[in-house]
């Protein structure tokens, strides 16, 4: 005779973490996003494993169809902050690096390594080339001898000798660059690419942030601006700190609780033409000078004004030295 399974007849208890998948996701009228507060505790439990897998992908891509808000952008980050083991290391410019390039190359490393090389500590950081035809960071830091850095004891020692330091995600916040490396599973990047930006983990003075997609970048700044950050956000070349010269950019800015606006017309009348492909290579010869890039060289000059820009310089100030540090790098 085959024993039957008997019946259940207790209501399971319900999973700490479904009410946030509740909130975001109750239907068009019951559904609304999350308080500072709740996103604050929501992260918390996904930073510490606290989460089913089947509702780490329900979350992240209600998030992504709701998009977040700068409420959720400031919880999150404090929860990430809450959890961080980093020593009090000063730096000037935190410069988020998590798009990678298609169309140019990566400028913006040469704009660093100039600004470091006049004293400014620059903190870079990225999750890792997790899309296919992109030109990403961590593949140019041994050309342009950009230090990589493994925990944070190596990013202080390399921001007091060379005053720039790469770390990856994956070596601060492995649950988070666990949440990105979900972008070919889920076939939608998720909200953790944005709030990358955000989290400025050791308080730089000034934290610059790109964001590509148009309407991101005020809820960005504000983001910051809760947190009492002193940011500026832009719509960087291919989602990079890195400033077009062929177009005009607008800045959204924020410093001491205050926000202010500008707007940066293109260096140029008319567009350069897009290269037909990317070599790296062609980065160490404009540094060198044995080579001259029109486009490159004005991308370099105007994104070192943003970071001079953010450091509490004016634009014409910025600009002035930014020219100034490109002429003498060598």
């Amino acid at each position: 005779m085959t024993e039957l399974t008997p019946l259940i007849t207790e209501t399971p208890a319900e999973h700490p973490f479904a009410q946030f998948v509740r909130i975001l996701g109750k239907g068009k009228r019951g559904a609304r996003g999350l308080s500072r507060e709740e996103a604050r505790e929501a992260m918390g439990m996904l930073l510490d494993g606290k989460v089913e897998e089947t509702q780490l992908g329900a979350f992240l891509m209600l998030l992504r169809h709701k998009e977040e808000s700068p409420e959720e952008l400031a919880g999150f980050t404090e929860a990430l902050r809450q959890r961080l083991q980093a020593p009090p290391i000063q730096v000037d410019l935190d410069w988020p690096s998590y798009a990678g390039k298609k169309r140019h190359l990566p400028w913006y490393l040469l704009a660093a390594k100039c600004l470091a090389a006049n004293g400014v500590r620059i903190l870079l950081h990225g999750g890792g080339a997790h899309t296919a035809g992109r030109l990403y960071t961590e593949q140019s830091l041994e050309l342009l001898s950009i230090p990589l850095c493994r925990d944070w004891h190596a990013v202080s020692e390399a921001l007091d000798t060379h005053k720039l330091a790469f770390i990856p995600l994956q070596d601060w916040a492995p649950r988070l660059q666990r949440m990105i490396d979900l972008r070919n599973t889920l076939g939608l990047r998720s909200p953790i690419h944005s709030l990358a930006r955000v989290l400025n983990p050791l308080n730089a003075r000034c934290g610059l942030q790109s964001i590509f997609h148009p309407g991101y970048q005020a809820v960005h700044r504000e983001a910051s601006r809760l947190l009492g950050d002193t940011a500026i956000v832009v719509k960087g070349d291919g989602g990079e700190i890195e400033i077009n010269p062929d177009t005009s950019s607008h800045l959204y800015g924020t410093a001491n609780g205050l926000d202010w606006d500008e707007e940066w017309p293109a260096l140029v009348a008319q567009r350069h033409v897009k290269p037909a492909s990317l070599e790296p290579g062609q980065l160490l010869a404009v540094w060198r000078g044995d080579e001259q890039n029109s486009y490159g060289e004005l991308a370099v000059v105007a994104t070192m004004a943003l970071a001079l820009r953010g450091l509490g310089q004016s634009r014409d100030e910025a600009f002035t030295q930014a020219q100034r540090y490109w002429d003498q790098r060598h």
